[in-house]
């Protein structure tokens, strides 16, 4: 049975602005339902353990999918969402593959969290294919290869774009904009229209760009274990 740790955001502040963030519903949900009904094992992992925050937006009407109303209905799902366990308590050489959800939450805490970012490095370092979504791949900012470099640098990557930040409102409250940080580290920024599902796979690297990419995210995960027969 394939082992997929998915890893979630702890932070719940939207800068200075009093409003909440976290991880976002239907990035979490799509995923964790394309791994389960692949009978894959999920382990959920966040930095400071317990339930992630929700950011509320996500579980708006004009934000629900048949994937988040699945998980609203599914005591057992929630039950685990609520336990999730500490980044610094998890191996890599207890999973096959590594997901992260976006949200905003990511952009202040994944990105600068030590644990974060071992955790990314040594999975590509064990050839260990690896998916990050919307905000996450600026979790990938300070992530280096084995010797040294940034591990986007020369990689084909997308992520949440200027264009989505500017249209939600958050360019200035955002610490970083993704698509600024991974041209900056070298990457090959590649994008759709705004909210448009989009994957990008490079080796073992898979990125989405927005949420509505997070369910196309999972299943290219999961065909690349299809395809290699695991």
């Amino acid at each position: 049975m394939t082992k997929v740790l998915m890893v979630l955001t702890s932070h719940d502040q939207l800068g200075d602005t009093g409003r909440k963030t976290g991880f976002w519903l239907e990035e979490f949900a799509a995923p964790y339902y394309r791994f389960r009904d692949a009978g894959w094992d999920v382990t959920l992992a966040s930095p400071k353990g317990g339930r992630p925050p929700l950011d509320p937006k996500s579980n708006e009407p004009d934000f629900q999918t048949d994937q988040t109303r699945r998980f609203e209905a599914d005591a057992q799902a929630k039950a685990q969402l609520g336990e999730t366990l500490r980044l610094d308590r998890v191996s890599v050489d207890d999973f096959d593959t590594v997901f992260y959800p976006g949200g905003h939450g990511p952009v202040w805490d994944l990105a600068e969290d030590e644990n974060s970012i071992k955790l990314i490095e040594r999975t590509v370092a064990a050839g260990k294919p690896i998916a990050l979504v919307c905000h996450a791949p600026g979790a990938l900012r300070h992530v280096v290869t084995s010797d040294g470099k940034p591990l986007v640098a020369g990689r084909r990557v997308t992520g949440f774009t200027n264009g989505e930040e500017e249209f939600m409102g958050l360019t200035k409250v955002v610490p970083f904009l993704v698509e600024d940080e991974l041209l900056a580290k070298g990457a090959e920024f590649d994008k759709v229209g705004n909210f448009e599902p989009f994957v990008v796979t490079d080796g073992q690297l898979v990125t989405g760009q927005n949420p509505a990419s997070s369910g196309p995210a999972a299943d290219r995960l999961i065909s690349l274990f299809d395809g290699a027969g695991r």
